[in-house]
């Protein structure tokens, strides 16, 4: 499984985003900006954001983004899962999904395994946390 620069993008303005939370809505341009994000590509990405009540956006002059839920509700599957879809390995081990060959299948059972993996790690994974440990990384780094 790879992840998508989608998912990865979209982590991104949301970890800026909860980081500078406190000051009130961010302008989507300064986030792009601070990434290295094209302004025109995050604002697709926000709109699946808003869309799954990650976000919520204000018009005008002192408009912008804020985070919808505290940072330490939001996980990282939630995020992945919004802008990636269904995290299963294969089609079989989907939710709801069905193989003519379940009852004899040897693998589906890796399979599943596999995708409980994924969603327990992502799960276990705030936004708080990404925060965090961005906060630890950008320690002693100055800003003009």
């Amino acid at each position: 499984m790879k992840v998508s620069t989608k998912a990865r993008y979209g982590l991104r303005f949301l970890v800026e985003l909860a980081a500078g939370g406190a000051k009130g809505p961010v302008f989507l341009k300064d986030i792009a900006r601070t990434q290295e994000i094209s302004e025109k590509y995050l604002s697709r990405i926000v709109i699946d954001l808003k869309a799954a009540g990650l976000v919520d956006g204000y018009r005008g002059a002192h408009g912008g983004y804020v985070l919808a839920k505290k940072p330490e509700d939001i996980t990282l599957r939630e995020v992945v899962t919004t802008l990636e879809g269904d995290l299963s390995p294969v089609d079989c081990v989907k939710e709801g999904g069905t193989c003519g060959r379940m009852s004899m299948c040897a693998t589906q059972d890796a399979w599943r395994k596999l995708k409980d993996a994924i969603n327990s790690t992502l799960e276990s994974i705030t936004l708080a946390s990404l925060v965090e440990k961005r906060n630890e990384k950008c320690q002693g780094m100055y800003y003009i």
